[in-house]
């Protein structure tokens, strides 16, 4: 059994990394989290690509526009707000 999963772990690892370093040039610790369930999101959608499609402007729809303050607002203390 153990064959059979790990090597689709490995690639669903490796398939990140390459993500990660080609598409967003590396990824700090800051903003990590938002690229992980990004990536979530679409390894879950793979399958389906129309679901992912359909999904995701649903979503989108449901939410109130992010702000550029919102995304780059900083506490004092240095911290992200909402990271």
């Amino acid at each position: 059994m153990e064959a059979r999963i790990l090597p689709r772990i490995h690639r669903v690892f490796a398939n990140l990394k390459t993500w990660l370093r080609g598409t967003h040039h590396g990824v700090g610790h800051p903003r990590l989290q938002a690229y992980l369930d990004e990536y979530s999101f679409r390894i879950n959608r793979r399958r389906t690509p129309m679901a992912a499609f359909q999904t995701l402007p649903g979503l989108g729809s449901q939410q109130e526009p992010t702000t550029y303050n919102q995304l780059y607002r900083v506490e004092a203390n240095g911290q992200i707000d909402g990271a």
